[in-house]
């Protein structure tokens, strides 16, 4: 087996749309060699706990709404090409998700870490969730089959806050700057949202050297 490394923050419209494009790929390869570990990597660190209004966010972000409108265009159009649902209109705000990604390290132990990245990338980009709201996480986690009062209990403290915060420093001194970030066998970067052409040819290609 080899390990897939993914680097990313469930608020990353390219990380989902990555991601979705890798899964068509594992799809048509069902003995493909990867074994998938999340990451976590925040957007924005500074975000205050509570999040933002999120138009109020992107104005300030790209200086006005027509500049965020044409920042967005090239997810828009990548989204629509491959025939994924996002839903920017329904998204009222933009968390901090130190949170989810605490939900995300959690799943893992529980063996349901894609699974979890997977629902609250569906809550955001989807349904228009607030994946920084504390409910709204207990519920996504009791979706998974988790222990939401758990989850709910270890939310309301700061339990795992400074290893999340600590592993997203490990990567930024790296130099991974933005994400998604894949990595292959703890050797080779791919960034970015991938066609899953691409991934398909990664797998084979590894396939292909390990029958030599």
């Amino acid at each position: 087996m080899v390990k897939l490394d993914i680097i990313s923050d469930p608020i990353c419209p390219w990380c989902y749309i990555g991601k979705v494009l890798l899964d068509r790929a594992l799809e048509q390869r069902a003995d493909h060699p990867f074994v998938i570990e999340w990451h976590p990597f925040q957007l924005n660190p500074d975000m205050p706990k509570g999040g933002m209004d999120r138009r109020a966010y992107l104005e300030a972000k790209f200086g006005g709404k027509d500049a965020a409108v044409a920042a967005y265009a090239p997810v828009v159009e990548r989204a629509e090409a491959a025939g994924i649902a996002i839903d920017f209109e329904a998204m009222a705000r933009t968390p901090n998700t130190l949170d989810a990604h605490r939900l995300i390290h959690w799943a893992g132990i529980e063996g349901k870490q894609n699974a979890a990245a997977m629902a609250l990338f569906a809550a955001y980009f989807t349904h228009g969730r607030d994946i920084g709201d504390a409910e709204v996480l207990a519920d996504i986690a009791d979706g998974l089959g988790m222990d939401a009062a758990v989850v709910a209990k270890l939310l309301a403290t700061d339990a795992d806050s400074a290893d999340i915060t600590a592993r997203d420093a490990q990567f930024r001194e790296m130099g991974i700057a933005s994400v998604p970030t894949f990595i292959v066998a703890a050797q080779h970067a791919v960034p970015g949202a991938q066609d899953t052409e691409l991934w398909l040819r990664v797998m084979d290609e590894i396939v292909e050297k390990q029958a030599d």
